[in-house]
């Protein structure tokens, strides 16, 4: 096969450990989805677009993922079950194993960056085993200019080998797979694991540990999209309540589906250059615009096809349901361009509350705010586990704890400044259940969920009536536009009121047990966004 490179001026890898390797620099989407095809890595599916199997990991291994203590993070770094101490010695030698096992193979380097604001630019090389994940890193990061690539010198590397298992005995590691971050020597290390989203939040965790503390930019795992007048929305939420449904639409361009900055000059700019969606039950009438990006550059990822076709079956999610695909953000037409607003007028938390107990909308004090940011609520369903029927409630800080190394409420003091400062509306959405419990009620419609923040961005919301929620304290519209009046408050919705009030009393507790471990770091303000128990309830 004939290949377009674009190398360096100094394309050597042995300052990295890795010697006589067959190196292919910056190859074309296309020639990588030709080479993988060729090793039977990747098969294409009808869309143009290939599809991959990640192996035995199809997520995240969050408890394999270290950070190095050094004099650089012994301080700084919020360690405990989330940020994992990993000896500096052991990283030293763990590399030069990984990088041992790289030399001598035809492996695939390319040179991007992260963040749109210029002031910002993170340069990165990532270094690849497989083809296909170097074609994940093109369609995630931004993408140099091959003038740019020309001398490109990285401020990170990023070393990525599945097929390279570490001992746990010697090594240091909780077992075979690991993804490990130095923020010393500026690099990390990814083995044992071939899902690619490793790649990505690694560099996202760097980004949010480099930027609050360096460089004083507010890092968030959020969406962002701006309207015709220039006014920038953001959007919060843990994986299954909507982020990058809601942020994709059609009267408004996407900044980024995912991880932005917050700079102290109000620029909102986007990390990334791609999205990372999933798939699962995806549909063009449900999801138009991720289902028109999967296309030739596009990378499927442990999908499977209906039988004896090249047509994949989005709602067979027996290998994982956390199917997923990976574009270039180009792949998109509704985008701004370049990747980045001004300060946001609008703020959205987005919950899947499945105990169907918080209202669809309601509007949050800048306390409250705080609160429910450090809380990082959203309730998953049980799913179809013999016995199993309850939701399970997921707390995770900052909407996105397993990438933030510093403490969240540094996070967190820095939005609420931020929102204070820009004036900013923040609301929280329930995207999940109503009328009842899962099992009981009905998910939220999202034609009900558009309506309700289109209402928000175009002032609708300002001048009507509210209602207390009884047990949080969340101020509920008591009309909105486009929306039926009975489900705005979600007690009403419900036809056992008590029944009502004790699952809101539970919940409460549990926010409440879930915030004490930030209790001693949060101020009057944010004490006061908490919910309120009561003898009522």
């Amino acid at each position: 096969m004939n290949f377009t490179e674009i190398k360096p001026s100094n394309p050597s890898l042995e300052k990295y450990g890795i010697k006589d390797a067959v190196t292919r620099w910056n190859l074309k989407p296309s020639d990588l989805e030709e080479i993988a095809i060729e090793k039977n890595m990747a098969v294409r599916s009808q869309s143009g677009a290939i599809a991959i199997d990640t192996g035995e990991f199809t997520g995240r291994s969050p408890k394999d993922r270290f950070i190095v203590e050094d004099e650089l993070t012994k301080d700084a770094v919020w360690w405990g079950d989330i940020n994992i101490k990993f000896d500096a010695d052991k990283f030293d030698s763990l590399q030069g194993k990984i990088t041992d096992y790289l030399s001598g193979k035809e492996i695939y380097v390319r040179d991007v960056y992260a963040c749109a604001d210029e002031r910002y630019k993170l340069k990165i090389r990532v270094i690849n085993e497989y083809p296909w994940s170097n074609m994940f890193a093109y369609n995630m990061f931004l993408r140099p200019s091959e003038e740019e690539l020309e001398n490109f010198e990285p401020d990170w590397v990023v070393i990525n080998a599945p097929g390279f298992e570490a001992d746990p005995a010697i090594d240091g590691t909780r077992q075979h797979n690991f993804a490990i971050l130095n923020f010393s020597k500026q690099t990390a290390i990814i083995g044992g694991t071939g899902y690619t989203g490793e790649i990505k939040k690694g560099i996202f965790s760097a980004l949010n540990f480099i930027l609050p503390h360096q460089r004083d930019v507010l890092s968030m795992h959020c969406s962002a999209n701006v309207g015709e007048k220039g006014d920038t929305s953001l959007f919060f939420g843990l994986s299954g309540t909507g982020k990058t449904t809601l942020s994709a639409d059609p009267n408004r361009k996407l900044i980024g589906d995912d991880e932005h900055g917050w700079t102290k000059d109000n620029v909102i700019f986007n990390f990334e250059g791609g999205c990372y969606a999933k798939v699962i039950d995806l549909s063009e009438e449900k999801e138009p615009d991720i289902f028109r990006a999967i296309k030739p550059g596009a990378l499927l990822e442990n999908i499977t096809f209906k039988a004896g076709t090249d047509e994949v079956d989005y709602e067979d999610g027996s290998k994982t349901q956390n199917t997923r695909v990976s574009y270039p953000i180009y792949h998109i037409d509704n985008i701004q361009k370049p990747s980045y607003g001004e300060n946001p007028k609008n703020i959205f938390f987005l919950t899947c509350d499945a105990y169907g107990v918080l209202p669809p909308i309601s509007k949050l004090t800048p306390g409250q705010a705080a609160f429910h940011f450090i809380s990082g609520y959203t309730a998953k369903v049980a799913g179809t586990e013999a016995g199993v029927n309850e939701p399970q409630t997921t707390f995770s800080a900052c909407f996105g704890a397993p990438f933030m190394p510093l403490h969240p409420t540094k996070y967190a003091d820095m939005l609420s400044s931020k929102m204070q400062e820009a004036g900013v509306n923040v609301w929280l959405i329930n995207t999940g259940w109503s009328a009842g419990p899962y099992g009981v009620g009905q998910r939220m419609k999202l034609k009900y969920t558009r309506a309700m923040i289109t209402a928000a961005l175009n002032g609708e919301l300002e001048n009507v009536d509210y209602t207390e929620h009884e047990v949080f304290g969340l101020m509920m519209p008591d009309t909105c536009p486009n929306v039926p009046q009975d489900i705005l408050h979600p007690r009403n919705t419900w036809e056992d009121k008590d029944a009502y009030d004790k699952t809101a009393t539970s919940l409460a507790r549990k926010f409440i047990n879930n915030f004490e471990k930030f209790a001693d770091y949060a101020n009057d303000e944010i004490m006061a966004g908490a919910p309120k128990l009561t003898e009522k309830v």
